[in-house]
């Protein structure tokens, strides 16, 4: 369809405001990425709602992104509506055990609100700065702990922006999966069934969880944290360091000193210095130790 129509289109039927190639570095984390030809931030699930219809009846590319934590955008940007769920949709409602999170809720919000009312299950996630949108996609875990564990249920969106409610067992959660990642769902809230617990055990679990992170994580430049997920029974960081990646520089990306399962953005990195990076450290890493190394990041564009 024609470009100006499209755009005519989108303006005159969202009422948030529509941006035009919008540059996608200042949404991701690791402040890399080329332009969205469309991009808005839906104020509330109509407006969400909106821009499903609407991207089908224009016949144009959807993306849904969050925080943009867990994301590579490439150099030439995404085509198309790129539709980023934050503060229109970051609710957080606590009735007794059970938490009700908007998808765009951060994770330090929720696990701090969890703590004040005495609620466990979330000390895990104090200091992952992801959405609960894309944590419930990618199944984010740490320490042993993920998010599948204390979830009941989440109110999706389907490929026609109608509502559904779908159950533990139908999100299908693995290791830093779902089945929600291969379906035409989009998050818009979940359900949380937590534990009571002794708020001040859960804050010092919450601090310890902090300190371990910044003992052992690199600090200072922009990174989209663990690029690879760890191979069954070993760790990712510890295979990549021993091929020799271990501050291996392509343009301004970098294997991280501090950890060798994060790139680190110098300073003006591109999605193909990360790229190169990505598939020097996974050839070496299988030709030393015969491991397939699988990205946890996802790749837009």
């Amino acid at each position: 369809m024609n470009k100006t129509v499209v755009q005519h289109t989108l303006q005159s039927k969202l009422n948030t405001k529509l941006l035009i190639g919008e540059p996608m570095h200042k949404h991701t984390s690791w402040r890399i990425g080329g332009e969205a030809e469309y991009f808005v931030e839906p104020t509330d699930l109509t407006e969400l709602q909106k821009c499903i219809v609407l991207a089908n009846e224009l016949q144009i590319p959807l993306t849904v992104i969050g925080n943009g934590t867990n994301l590579l955008v490439l150099d030439s940007g995404i085509q198309g509506l790129v539709v980023k769920i934050g503060r229109g949709l970051d609710h957080i409602k606590i009735d007794k055990t059970t938490i009700t999170a908007g998808a765009g809720a951060l994770l330090p919000v929720l696990a701090r609100r969890a703590m004040e009312k005495g609620l466990a299950g979330f000390a895990w996630s104090a200091g992952i700065p992801g959405s609960i949108g894309g944590a419930v996609i990618m199944n984010a875990g740490a320490y042993g702990a993920s998010i599948s564990d204390v979830i009941q249920a989440a109110l999706v969106l389907d490929q026609d922006g109608q509502l559904r409610r779908l159950n533990k067992e139908q999100m299908g959660f693995g290791y830093r999966t779902s089945a929600l990642q291969n379906g035409p769902w989009v998050v818009v809230e979940a359900v949380f069934n937590c534990l009571p617990g002794d708020k001040e055990a859960i804050k010092a679990q919450m601090d310890e969880n902090n300190a371990k992170r910044k003992a052992v994580q690199p600090q200072g430049y922009p990174n989209a944290g663990s690029v690879f997920k760890n191979p069954p029974g070993d760790s990712a960081g510890r295979l990549i360091e021993l091929a020799g990646c271990k501050g291996l520089k392509v343009g301004n990306a970098q294997v991280s000193t501090h950890h060798a399962n994060w790139i680190v953005n110098l300073g003006g990195a591109t999605a193909r210095d990360v790229l190169s990076l990505i598939d020097i450290i996974k050839g070496r890493v299988k030709e030393k130790f015969d491991v397939a190394l699988q990205l946890e990041v996802r790749v837009l564009g």
